[in-house]
């Protein structure tokens, strides 16, 4: 499945920015939502936007989203001007996934209704385990709104439930 050529639609995800841990501990409270555009974030940038079934879970928390944090600066060298990490989950998890796995480059965008993932036809049900509808497993690289490359994993098997490797960072800097 390929959707080059798909300029991005107007979609306006709800970020959270300024929430700080109360002393006391708990989550992070206080702070306000910030509505981004895609054009706030693909406009004259060409970005690689990777997107996920779940904050958190194994395959994305060990392997995919410290991959391209690891990798950030091989891939400036290639041209990339900002790494995205998309998943179906709000921002107040997003920002705590990154926190908590030590995220300072790649930045997350917190596709909490799915339309993202929805608008490259990547939205599927993953009711069988719990999750509702998530995105499945692709990457992307957009130029100025427009999906230039993209990389999906195949289907899932009863074999490979997860199946991952073309959406790694690896793969993808490989083929820039």
């Amino acid at each position: 499945m390929t959707f080059e050529g798909k300029i991005i639609p107007e979609i306006t995800f709800m970020y959270r920015e300024g929430d700080e841990k109360p002393e006391e501990g708990g989550c992070p409270i206080g702070g306000i939502w910030k509505p981004t555009t895609t054009d706030d974030i693909f406009k004259g940038k060409r970005v690689i936007v990777f997107s996920l079934p779940g904050a958190y879970t194994p395959t994305c928390s060990t392997y995919q989203l410290p991959g391209f944090e690891e990798m950030y600066d091989d891939f400036k060298s290639k041209g990339i001007d900002e790494i995205y990490c998309s998943s179906v989950n709000d921002g107040f998890v997003m920002n705590a996934w990154a926190d908590y796995i030590g995220i300072n480059n790649v930045k997350l965008i917190p596709d909490g209704n799915g339309e993202l993932a929805a608008s490259c036809g990547m939205l599927i049900d993953m009711s069988v385990v719990g999750f509702g509808k998530r995105s499945r497993r692709f990457a992307m690289v957009v130029n100025d709104g427009v999906v230039e490359k993209t990389f999906v994993e195949p289907e899932s098997t009863e074999d490979n439930p997860d199946p991952y490797g073309e959406s790694s960072p690896e793969n993808i800097l490989k083929n820039l």
